[in-house]
C-alpha cells in the first residue's frame, strides 16, 4: 500500500503541495480501511512529511535556478551586480 501511495503522490507537484493535515487525514483514512496498522500509521506519516520537506526543498532549488537563468536571459542585474556597482560608486567618490 505504501508503495501505492509514493506512486501516486509521485505525479503532479505531489507531496510537496500536501499539508500535513491532509497527509494525516489519508493515513488514518488506510488505518480505517485496514491497508495500514496503527503502529506503522505513525511510520507512515513521518516519511510522506519527510518526503514533502525534501520535494519542496527540491522545487524551490528548481524555481530559484529558473528565476537566476530567466533574469539572465533578459539581462536584468542580479542583488550582487547592484552592490558591486554601489561599491564601485563609492570607492570613485573616496578618492
Amino acid at each position: 500500500m505504501k508503495d501505492l501511495i509514493n506512486k501516486g503522490l509521485a505525479f503532479g507537484l505531489g507531496l510537496a503541495v500536501v499539508s500535513k493535515e491532509q497527509i494525516e487525514k489519508l493515513v488514518d483514512e488506510l488505518v480505517k480501511k485496514g491497508e495500514v496498522s496503527a503502529a506503522e500509521s505513525k511510520d507512515l506519516m513521518r516519511e510522506l512529511l519527510e518526503k514533502g520537506e525534501a520535494e519542496k526543498k527540491e522545487m524551490n532549488a528548481r524555481i530559484h535556478e529558473q528565476m537566476e537563468k530567466l533574469l539572465k536571459e533578459l539581462n536584468i542585474p542580479t542583488r550582487a551586480d547592484l552592490e558591486r556597482l554601489e561599491k564601485r560608486i563609492q570607492d570613485l567618490e573616496n578618492k
